[in-house]
């Protein structure tokens, strides 16, 4: 069995001829940094999103570091983060804000609103949302929790294009948005490539200057900011791949509806409740003896990964921040493998996919746990 990992070459050879002549046009152009493709993707992803203003930047880690400044967040204040999504900190480490780390649920793998109010203090000044493997986060949840106090919530959209919690698209339900266009997202560029997303103009205005040394005309810095440009290259080939994201996104969802059938008796399938439109980035399962399932998919040319096997608290780097154990965090860390998905998938290669699944002799129903 040959499986394409993330489907990258045969979406770009379906999209050859449009790539090329956005690739032309750029380079005739002879603007390749902060010009008009990058002020027209900013718009038609503005537009996309739900929101009045869309701001490129290099990477989505920069743009979780970019929304935390542009909000006044850094050195002696603290920002709580689930521990499972493990990119996460380190934008916010980049502020020299401190990470406080909260355990997760299982019924959407997500951020656990009660964990998160036994963790705000008067230092508390914003919390990540991430909508992890693609299914919204409980926004309205930790509102309920923030109450009155002066607490932001950035959504980390990263893996999240395409999904909406009560029918309201993520990116429209916090104070501000972080997304990544690394290759393998939903909406991936060909290279690292980034976003914020907001409806506060003068938020926006202000992570613009953020984006480029603080300036707010040429030579003249009236913050200090750093050095992060979605360039033109980039914004021209997220262009071609945006009007077809949609399209994507639904293809994700029939796979992943043909994964929920097939294996539901025998694994644990992804979580979606009742008020999630799922975005579909990845289909991670939960199984007892995952590293066995592994082995096994591999060894049949299945390109299944972990997604992710140390959480963020237990990495060596956030040693020091370590101060108690997140025991939801941890045991999904050694239960959950993620079967491929991208939309370049046909059917016949899922079939195959969940033909290896079932095949595997670790996988005797009886053997499975909570």
């Amino acid at each position: 069995m040959i499986v394409s990992p993330a489907g990258l070459a045969e979406q770009t050879t379906a999209l050859r001829e449009e790539l090329l002549e956005a690739c032309a046009r750029v380079l005739d152009s002879g603007w390749f940094v902060l010009g008009s493709e990058v002020d027209a993707f900013e718009q038609a992803y503005a537009d996309w999103v739900g929101v009045e203003h869309a701001v490129g930047v290099a990477s989505g880690t920069d743009a979780l570091q970019l929304a935390l400044h542009g909000l006044g967040i850094g050195a002696g204040d603290e920002v709580i983060v689930p521990a499972n999504a493990v990119p996460t900190p380190y934008g916010v480490a980049a502020t020299g804000a401190t990470v406080r780390f909260a355990d997760v649920r299982t019924s959407d793998l997500n951020i656990d609103p009660a964990d998160v109010a036994s963790l705000i203090n008067d230092r508390t000044r914003a919390i990540i949302a991430v909508h992890l493997y693609g299914h919204p986060a409980a926004i309205d949840e930790l509102r309920a929790v923030i109450g009155d106090r002066n607490i932001a919530i950035v959504e980390d959209c990263a893996q999240a294009h395409g999904a909406a919690l009560d029918g309201r698209p993520v990116g429209q339900l916090g104070d501000v948005a972080a997304w990544s266009f690394f290759p393998t997202k939903n909406l991936g560029a060909f290279g690292d490539a980034g976003a914020i997303t907001c409806r506060d103009e003068d938020l926006a205005a202000k992570i613009r200057t953020l984006r480029m040394y603080g300036e707010e005309r040429r030579y003249h810095s009236v913050r200090l900011g750093t050095n992060s440009r979605l360039d033109e290259l980039q914004a021209a080939l997220l262009r071609v791949k945006l009007p077809h994201l949609a399209a994507w996104i639904e293809r994700r969802r029939a796979i992943a509806a043909r994964y929920d059938e097939a294996l539901r008796d025998l694994v644990t399938i992804p979580p979606v409740t009742e008020q999630a439109t799922h975005g579909r980035h990845l289909y991670p399962i939960q199984v007892e003896g995952r590293d066995a399932l592994l082995a096994h998919l591999q060894g049949v040319g299945v390109p299944a990964a972990v997604h992710y096997p140390i959480g963020a608290h237990d990495q060596p780097c956030f040693a020091q921040l370590r101060d108690r154990d997140l025991p939801v965090t941890e045991h999904l860390a050694t239960r959950m493998l993620s079967l491929p998905m991208h939309p370049m998938l046909s059917d016949a290669d899922v079939d195959a996919i969940t033909a290896a699944v079932v095949a595997a002799p670790m996988l005797a129903p009886a053997a499975q746990g909570s």
